[in-house]
């Protein structure tokens, strides 16, 4: 028996991702979801979270795009000129110094308070375009990790597709990467981690291994129209292996 977490990215985003999300959510094919806190239409998304009191809800710690909620100097490298974050590319490049690893973490922390303090109570955590999978900000992750108590994250993806050249050093980093990060701060995490489509393709080919998996998916995004399609068919009906769907509180 597999268990298996379909979570979807970016609730706050805008009115269209928010309702894309809860009408999936309505009919079970989503059992979780992660929360923008500096997203457009975050105050939305936050009044109908009790709606759906069997689904988990965590945060989507965001430093690449809209407005950062805290005003440090610091964060200035990874700002455009309008005050946005300018995207993750920018981050992998910077030497992460001290006062802008702190401003990264305060600007975390600010994050989690908002959702908390519109009633969300976190389950779990992952990130806006997988930056808390990035080496340098390991250390800042264990810090927000520690400060809030949250020891349920998403690992870094380890599934790929057929047609997906992944090299062996950098699958090797991710497992490093992930054993760390269930170990150091004492982590709960799924087995496995990958995006729909990749799961739509594995599931039928009876190519999936795993005892948990987190399936990433992004309802109500342009550029996610295929998913989206497949997600909201019949697909719970034709898996070729048993399963049960779960949220990220029942993960064990």
């Amino acid at each position: 028996m597999m268990s298996i977490i379909v979570n979807a990215d970016d609730l706050g985003v805008s009115s269209q991702v928010n309702n894309a999300i809860f009408e999936l959510m309505a009919t079970g094919a989503v059992t979780s979801a992660t929360l923008l806190a500096n997203g457009p239409a975050i105050d939305d998304a936050c009044v109908r979270l009790k709606e759906f009191p069997r689904a988990s809800f965590g945060v989507h710690l965001n430093v690449t795009e809209h407005f950062p909620l805290t005003t440090s100097s610091a964060l200035a490298p990874l700002l455009e000129d309008t005050g946005n974050f300018g995207g993750r590319d920018m981050l992998p490049s910077l030497s992460l110094r001290k006062n802008l690893a702190n401003a990264i973490f305060e600007e975390f922390c600010a994050q989690i308070d908002r959702l908390t303090g519109l009633g969300v109570h976190i389950s779990h955590m992952d990130s806006h375009h997988h930056v808390h999978t990035i080496p340098s900000l390991f250390l800042v992750l264990k810090r927000v990790q520690r400060r809030y108590g949250i020891r349920t994250v998403r690992i870094s993806r380890n599934i790929y597709g057929m047609n997906e050249i992944v090299s062996r050093s950098l699958l090797i980093k991710k497992a490093v990467f992930n054993m760390s990060l269930r170990h150091y701060y004492r982590t709960k995490t799924t087995e496995g981690f990958t995006d729909f489509l990749v799961f739509h393709e594995k599931s039928s080919g009876g190519e999936l291994r795993c005892r948990t998996l987190e399936i990433m998916v992004h309802p109500g995004a342009a550029s996610f129209q295929e998913e989206s399609a497949l997600l909201a068919g019949s697909w719970r009906e034709y898996l070729e292996l048993p399963f049960e769907l779960i949220n990220y509180r029942q993960l064990t």
